[in-house]
């Protein structure tokens, strides 16, 4: 998938052994320790700090958020690049249920989507899409690089980063994570590049004020896909807020929406982005979606799926100046290494 100067690429620093940790060889062409790069590991004194600041006032901070402008106000025009080609083996990892109620009034989206919360470099409290995704210990969180991972100071998780999992209208159903560390690629953590705009980050496993378990044992945590053929239907999900180019606003931030359609036939790109490898999908929802989940096979029932995707960027392919089209890396045998990464370590808890 990758051109030979990113295969080549050899980490600085913050590297990490996944196949120790999971006593078994990766699945990706590269080595783990050439992919992986984490953020430094936030403590618990700090995570406390961090759920307070978000809980205080009754959760003032988190209704004075607004989406993520940085890098998707500027919609453009995807470019077909070729065919997609899986690097090893289509691969996939089973979801996991739960047992917990609901007191959602959406019974028909997915109990493990919600918004990350954090605040950017200019002291502003923003928020992106994501999702719980199945982990070992049932603490991984799923979304874009651009919504978790600071490059402009390198190893940093971005700042105050909580996880609001089924977040509806001001309201968080289950309660706030807090996110201990990122897992990204060494491409975006170095270069930006968005072929990589993912990210997976571990969060401490019990909720800020009480012991009320750990993230997926509570919202259940969506199965994970990599090396998938194209022409597939996925199901996308985010919180949209940001106007259509033309200054339409269909989106309110407040209510999760979604979208349905078949992939792309080839993968596209964007040089801006250094993009070559994104899938696309048909779908007007804007800026806020970003790091939402692309899920194959959704089951409508069971509310579960395959994550094989998150929202990267946000297109106009006709040009009549409205977004009609996402697009997200292409899942592939690295995107499995970075999210084994964080899957298959325990994270701690706040109390």
């Amino acid at each position: 998938m990758n051109t030979p100067l990113k295969r080549t690429l050899l980490p600085l620093g913050g590297g990490l052994a996944v196949a120790a940790l999971l006593g078994a060889s990766m699945p990706g062409t590269a080595q783990a320790t050439d992919i992986v790069k984490h953020s430094e590991s936030v403590g618990t004194p700090d995570a406390q700090g961090i759920a307070t600041f978000w809980l205080r006032n009754n959760a003032a901070a988190l209704e004075a958020a607004t989406y993520l402008e940085e890098d998707t106000t500027e919609v453009s025009k995807l470019t077909s690049t070729g065919t997609a080609e899986a690097d090893t083996k289509p691969g996939s990892v089973a979801p996991t249920t739960t047992t917990a109620t609901t007191t959602s009034k959406n019974v028909n989206l997915p109990r493990t989507i919600g918004k990350v919360f954090f605040v950017n470099a200019a002291g502003e409290n923003k928020w992106c899409s994501a999702t719980s995704v199945q982990s070992k210990y049932q603490n991984v969180v799923a979304t874009a690089g651009h919504c978790t991972y600071d490059t402009a100071n390198d190893e940093q998780l971005l700042d105050k980063w909580v996880f609001v999992p089924g977040y509806y209208q001001g309201k968080a159903p289950w309660g706030i994570y807090v996110g201990k560390q990122a897992f990204v690629h060494y491409d975006f953590g170095v270069y930006e590049d968005y072929d990589r705009d993912y990210a997976f980050v571990k969060q401490f496993s019990d909720i800020t004020v009480t012991d009320a378990g750990r993230l997926g044992d509570n919202v259940a945590g969506q199965g994970f896909a990599w090396n998938q053929k194209l022409q597939q239907a996925n199901f996308v999900f985010g919180y949209p807020q940001a106007a259509q180019p033309d200054g339409n606003k269909p989106f309110t931030g407040a209510t999760p929406k979604w979208c349905y359609g078949k992939t792309t036939a080839k993968t596209v790109g964007d040089a801006a982005k250094k993009i070559e490898e994104h899938v696309g999908i048909k779908c007007s929802m804007t800026a806020g979606a970003d790091g939402g989940p692309w899920l194959l096979k959704y089951s409508n029932t069971k509310r579960l799926g395959y994550l094989n995707g998150v929202t990267s960027t946000f297109n106009d392919q006709d040009e009549n100046n409205r977004v009609d089209y996402l697009s997200t890396p292409y899942f592939d045998g690295d995107t499995y290494n970075v999210y084994a990464s964080a899957a298959n370590l325990w994270s701690g808890t706040l109390l």
